[in-house]
C-alpha cells in the first residue's frame, strides 16, 4: 500500500537541503520517492498530513543503558514518567515490562533504533518485537530524547533515500523545544502523539 506523508518541511538528509511543502512516498516498508508534495501528490496513495518537520529516524545511543539498568514505572506505580534507578532486582517480568514501556517511549522521542547489546533475555525479547534496530553501542547513561545530548546530525539513524527503509519521524518544529508527533518504522505508524 502507497503512504504519501506530507509535511511542512522534510529534511530527508542533515547534509541536504531541506523541502518546504515536502513529502515522502512509502510503499510497503522502504521509501518510493521524496520530493515536494506538488510534484508526488495524485497517485493513488493514501495522503497523510503532518503540520511539522519529517526528519530521518534517531538513534538513541544510550538505549542499553536506559533499557538493562533504568526502570520505566508503570503509570499505576505512580512513580512518575522518567526512568528510575531500581532499588533491587526486579525479576524478568518486570524487567520485560520495563523495557517495553522504555522502548514506547523512545518512540515518542522519534526513536528508530538503539544501542546494545542487550544481556537480559525479557529485554532482548522486548526490542525485538518492537522492530526497532539495534546497534553497537557502549550503554552510556543518558536521556529518552536522541536530541537532548547531541546535534541533529549525530541524532540521525541514516538519511532517508529512495530504495531504503521507511524510518522517519515528524516534529511539531525544529528545535530544542520540539515534540514528536509520529515516529514511523518501516513504513509501519508506530506513534502517534494524541
Amino acid at each position: 500500500m502507497l503512504t504519501l506523508h506530507r509535511a511542512r518541511l522534510v529534511l530527508a538528509d542533515p547534509a541536504a537541503p531541506s523541502i518546504v511543502d515536502g513529502a515522502v512516498l512509502v510503499d510497503g516498508a522502504v521509501v518510493a520517492a521524496i520530493g515536494s508534495f506538488e510534484e508526488l501528490a495524485g497517485g493513488p496513495a493514501r495522503v497523510r498530513e503532518w503540520d511539522g518537520v519529517l526528519v530521518p529516524g534517531l538513534v538513541n545511543r544510550c538505549g542499553r543503558w536506559l533499557l538493562e539498568t533504568a526502570y520505566h514505572p508503570d503509570p499505576r506505580e505512580e512513580l512518575g514518567d522518567r526512568p528510575l534507578l531500581p532499588a533491587g532486582d526486579l525479576g524478568e517480568e518486570r524487567w520485560g515490562g520495563s523495557a517495553r514501556r522504555g522502548l514506547q517511549r523512545m518512540l515518542g522521542f522519534g526513536t528508530t533504533a538503539v544501542t546494545g547489546p542487550f544481556d537480559r533475555a525479557p529485554v532482548r525479547t522486548a526490542v525485538a518485537r518492537s522492530g526497532l534496530h539495534v546497534l553497537a553501542g557502549d550503554g552510556t547513561p543518558g536521556a529518552l530524547s536522541p536530541l537532548e545530548n547531541q546535534p541533529f546530525g549525530a541524532a540521525v539513524h541514516r538519511p532517508l533515500t529512495v530504495g531504503g527503509a521507511a524510518d522517519f519521524a515528524v516534529f511539531d518544529e525544529w528545535g530544542a523545544d520540539a515534540s514528536c508527533l509520529a515516529t514511523v518504522l518501516g513504513g509501519r505508524l508506530l506513534f502517534r502523539r494524541r
